[in-house]
Formats: structure tokens, sequence, C-alpha cells
């Protein structure tokens, strides 16, 4: 069994952090409003925002080469996203 590596779970970053907090400026008042919202943001999501993301999970994955696998402390506050 893998375990993922949170430091570098890009998927997960970005759905907790952008997702989160787009979809939940207003209560959903139902699963299915919840489950549009969903649709409704990641179909709205920039393609230069996507890009940026996997340039800097690119950048994690050759840190952490460049550690040899080492630990990753601090690295996701040294690559920035822009907005």
């Amino acid at each position: 069994m893998v375990t993922p590596i949170p430091r570098l779970n890009l998927l997960r970053l970005f759905s907790l952090g952008y997702l989160k907090t787009k979809v939940f400026q207003t209560r959903p008042r139902t699963i299915a409003d919840l489950k549009q919202r969903i649709q409704d943001e990641v179909t709205a999501i920039p393609v230069e925002m996507l890009r940026e993301v996997m340039n800097s999970f690119r950048s994690r994955l050759e840190e952490c080469v460049r550690r040899n696998g080492g630990y990753l402390e601090g690295v996701i506050s040294k690559l920035k996203f822009s907005n």
C-alpha cells in the first residue's frame, strides 16, 4: 500500500483550499446544491491557475528529488501561487 505524501498531494491541496473557499462562500442548502456548486466552481477555474498549480507541484517534486526523498518542511510556504 502506498501512503500519500500530504505535502505533494496536488489535488488535496488545491481542493481543500481554493475550491472549498469558493463552494462554501454561502452555505449550500441541499446535497444537490452542493454538487452543483462544486461542478460550477470546477468549470470556472481559470486555465492559467491550473498551469500554476501544476508548475508548483512540479517544483515540489523537483525539491523532493534534490533532497533524496527527504522531509519537505516549509516547502509549500516557499512556493507561491499567484491569484
